[in-house]
């Protein structure tokens, strides 16, 4: 038996872990995330319901069964069942969001001056882009709200950076679906040099002495509130900012260019004094008329609905939120989305949006295909987006988006991530820009 010296070290021991663990909390997660894990379940659960009850109705409207108040919906016995669950379900998850509400103030919460990890803020970014529109219609405390960042932190309006850290040359850097903005900073092998972290945001503060301001915003939702948003931010940021701006730039990736494309169109609109500061935008694999994977999932939509046994599986494919669908064609505004069933197959019926007059606007299209290939291997593209779509080309001249033949740039074996960590594209950056 050990000794009662012994068993004074033990306690010693394992009173020295747990306070260790006890001043570690785990590294990517936070107390508010049992509450929001907790709404997610339940939705979940209640969504399987559901689809459970859709292919049972299924197969008792084949034997000529009645349905229940819809057309999915069973009656009798198996429709007092499902309801039940369902009844049961949301009362379960009242009780969970209850409890994590009170239990949040006692659960360590993270110090005011933590700094969540760059794999949690990456994990968060996918989930909003695929059920960001969710999130935040649920008020649910993943769903990512819009700022600018400077320096690594959200800009505060009453307590700006000091005139000593900014110029007057502003540099907007937005990023694509599912990302965030910790995401311009990728790490590049550079051979016998080593690696080294590649952010084109970096590179123009170096070569041409621009100010980068990076956006962080909720992918899923539809570009144009995502552009509206941020139209309201940029105002702010000129109302703002420590120095008077002589020059706002804005390089973007993806769905990026798709939502500022937005907000350009909203200020305008709305004469926003902001608008007035913009000289340049610069587009890297953004899919003007729209991406093929989107499309793609548009079409998984219509196979699965073609028969009454998997149309209610169609549902699964119909969790992708607003922001993918708006990639189908490339929707810019709310004509092209409100009042539409955004599931639904029909033709491209967006509204046509020019390039803004007056701003200098430059596009960089990936290809996977070597520069010697086929032509029809280099329309595929960059994975993602077509070079067509990304050089704004449209057999509808009244779509077709006008960049000067100088002001277009074709990188091969490039795919669309990598547009974010290649040196060509980052010199390409330089030499516009700096003309």
């Amino acid at each position: 038996m050990p000794t009662p010296a012994a068993k004074q070290s033990l306690a010693k021991q394992w009173a020295s872990t747990i306070t260790s663990a006890a001043a570690k909390p785990l590294k990517h997660l936070r107390a508010s995330d049992l509450r929001a894990a907790a709404q997610l379940a339940t939705t979940a659960t209640a969504s399987v319901a559901r689809i459970a009850e859709s292919v049972n109705q299924a197969v008792w409207s084949t034997l000529g069964a009645p349905s229940g108040k819809t057309a999915d919906q069973t009656r009798g016995i198996t429709g007092l069942a499902f309801q039940s669950v369902q009844r049961i379900t949301g009362l379960v998850g009242k009780g969970l969001d209850t409890t994590f509400a009170k239990l949040a103030p006692f659960i360590a919460p993270p110090d005011a001056t933590h700094v969540p990890s760059a794999t949690r803020q990456a994990v968060l970014a996918a989930l909003n882009g695929v059920l960001g529109d969710h999130l935040a219609a649920t008020g649910n405390a993943l769903a990512t709200q819009m700022t600018l960042r400077f320096d690594g932190s959200a800009l505060n309006w009453q307590a700006m950076p000091p005139k000593t850290k900014v110029t007057g040359k502003v540099l907007l850097l937005v990023h694509g679906l599912c990302m965030n903005d910790l995401q311009w900073r990728n790490v590049h092998a550079a051979g016998t040099a080593g690696a080294r972290v590649v952010d084109h945001g970096a590179t123009l503060a170096d070569a041409l002495g621009y100010t980068p301001v990076y956006l962080r915003y909720n992918t899923g939702l539809h570009t144009s509130i995502n552009g509206r948003e941020l139209s309201e931010q940029l105002a702010q940021l000129v109302q703002h900012w420590p120095k008077r701006i002589s020059d706002m730039t804005i390089v973007v990736h993806s769905m990026g260019g798709l939502v500022t494309r937005s907000a350009v169109h909203t200020a305008q609109a709305t004469q926003a004094a902001w608008i007035k500061k913009l000289k340049n935008i610069v587009f890297l694999g953004t899919p003007h008329h729209g991406a093929m994977l989107e499309k793609a999932g548009n079409w998984v939509d219509i196979i699965l609905g073609s028969t009454p046994y998997s149309k209610p599986f169609a549902k699964i494919a119909q969790l992708r939120s607003a922001g993918i669908t708006d990639l189908r064609y490339g929707h810019l505004v709310d004509a092209d989305w409100v009042g539409k069933d955004r599931f639904r197959r029909q033709p491209d019926s967006r509204q046509p949006v020019p390039l803004p007059a007056g701003v200098a606007c430059y596009t960089v299209a990936g290809t996977t295909a070597a520069r010697r290939s086929t032509l029809s291997d280099r329309l595929v593209g960059d994975g993602l987006v077509t070079l067509p779509s990304a050089l704004g080309q449209h057999t509808d001249a009244s779509r077709s988006l006008v960049f000067a033949k100088a002001a277009q740039r074709i990188v091969y074996r490039t795919n669309h991530m990598q547009l974010l960590s290649s040196d060509e594209v980052g010199g390409q950056l330089v030499a516009w820009l700096g003309r």
